[in-house]
């Protein structure tokens, strides 16, 4: 359930790369607003510049042209230690390669995020990863290293980890690219309850169907352009 509010804001945004003697433009001048809640999906085929847009939103890019808006905050002029703790603050990450920890378990892997730049967890910290834990349905599988789970389970990892730190945006890169259909469609599911349960707004960069069926609204690219935007129609 979305508030109105926009918490993510691209405005008139180009993303140029030069490959050799040539200008790749990634991102051809893209405007959108994206509310608290919303469960959106950015749609298109590969090369469309939807992976790009996300790292741009992610603060893992930078636009080379125009404003990217996190939260109210201009991404364009923080420095690296305001960049991190936006990130920390704001932002959680699901990739499709899932990006765990091998050496750690489950509970090691969720617990990771908190653990940047501090000491140690505290109690109410370690109630909110079991918590996490049990609501993605791996509290069977806390010890567990990754290599010791299925794809499906690692992206639950994932999951639980992108939320450690509470973060208003979860951006989802592909998340189910590396999934069986079944367990792609039980993925997503608990991605829309998360959204639901905690306001979590989700972001997806995907050529997933069932993500574009089950989402929000639909921004879908082309040639680094918005080809259509399902949130115009409210407007």
């Amino acid at each position: 359930m979305t508030n109105g509010f926009p918490i993510v804001t691209l405005e008139a945004v180009k993303k140029t790369y030069m490959l050799g003697a040539t200008e790749v433009h990634a991102v051809a001048g893209v405007s959108f607003s994206i509310a608290t809640g919303d469960f959106v999906s950015i749609a298109g085929p590969s090369g469309s510049g939807k992976t790009t847009i996300l790292n741009m939103i992610g603060c893992i890019d930078t636009p080379t042209e125009g404003s990217v808006r996190i939260d109210g905050t201009l991404t364009s002029g923080l420095s690296d230690d305001q960049i991190t703790a936006l990130r920390a603050k704001t932002l959680g990450f699901i990739f499709q390669s899932f990006n765990l920890i091998p050496v750690l378990s489950v509970r090691e892997n969720v617990e990771f995020p908190l653990l940047i730049g501090a000491a140690r967890v505290g109690k109410d910290q370690a109630e909110w990863i079991d918590h996490l834990i049990e609501e993605v349905g791996l509290s069977d599988r806390k010890s567990h290293r990754p290599n010791e789970l299925s794809g499906g389970q690692r992206q639950r990892v994932a999951i639980a980890r992108a939320l450690a730190t509470r973060p208003r945006i979860v951006l989802a890169d592909e998340p189910t690219a590396n999934l069986d259909s079944h367990t792609g469609e039980s993925i997503i599911e608990l991605m829309r309850r998360i959204n639901r349960e905690f306001g979590t707004t989700f972001v997806f960069s995907t050529h997933d169907p069932k993500i574009v069926a089950e989402a929000d609204h639909v921004i879908r690219l082309l040639d680094g352009l918005v080809a259509e935007n399902s949130l115009d129609a409210l407007l």
